[in-house]
């Protein structure tokens, strides 16, 4: 019997000329990252120079979704992009910390906090 992929849904959407927000939705595993890599490449294309990754609707992320994380992570340094994050909940939040992706991604409580860091660091 095969297993059936979680249930996750990624989009890239435009937040303003220089920022782009990934939404995930569902389960960020293993099986998110074609996904994830799409919406990152769509929010690319775009010239983002900030990406904002929107976890409010994240239902689950095992350590595989943290490792994608991390390839997206060296990706956008690469490209000389800001990775933001928002959304996250307290467990994922301490996650973060555990592993110190808050260090190289911003985390912010909301998609408008996050916008309003950008404004400011722009102003």
């Amino acid at each position: 019997m095969a297993l059936k992929p979680p249930a996750v849904r990624i989009e890239a959407r435009r937040a303003s000329a220089q920022t782009c927000i990934i939404d995930i939705q569902g389960e960020l595993t293993a099986f998110a990252e074609e996904q994830l890599m799409a919406a990152y490449t769509e929010a690319c294309s775009n010239g983002a120079g900030n990406i904002i990754l929107n976890f409010d609707r994240l239902a689950y992320m095992s350590s595989s979704g943290i490792g994608l994380l991390v390839t997206l992570l060296i990706r956008a340094q690469r490209q000389q992009q800001r990775l933001l994050a928002c959304g996250l909940s307290e467990h994922y939040r301490h996650i973060f910390e555990l592993t110190r992706l808050n260090e190289a991604i911003t985390v912010h409580e909301g998609e408008a906090t996050a916008m309003a860091s950008l404004e400011r660091r722009h102003a």
